[in-house]
């Protein structure tokens, strides 16, 4: 399994979380756009990420969006992401995956706990 498809997948839900997290409407369309065209190229070969454990790379990617120089823009979302993703690796390699829907659904997710 080459190195990239583990980054792309790792910054994929990076980005979702970072959108979900923003309350910037303009910020959080810059992650949204990020995410869109990462889940492209994950579309565009979904085997790359084939057998990759999505858990693993949520927890990393939670971390860091959440990191420390993004705290002051991020007050969209009040509680914690869930433990496990939210989503299966073959939704996020889907051709027609949602990145406003997947955005909308960690903010619920995160919310309700």
């Amino acid at each position: 399994m080459p190195e990239s498809a583990a980054t792309d997948l790792r910054t994929l839900l990076a980005n979702l979380v970072r959108a979900a997290l923003m309350s910037d409407d303009r910020a959080s369309a810059l992650w949204r756009e990020a995410a869109r065209q990462g889940q492209a190229g994950l579309a565009a070969d979904p085997g790359r990420v084939e057998g990759l454990n999505v858990e693993g790379f949520w927890t990393l990617a939670v971390r860091e969006a959440e990191a420390p120089e993004y705290r002051e823009a991020e007050n969209q979302v009040q509680f914690g992401f869930p433990a496990l993703c939210p989503f299966t690796l073959s939704e996020l390699t889907a051709r027609d995956f949602d990145v406003d829907g997947a955005v909308e659904r960690l903010r619920k997710s995160a919310a309700t706990g």
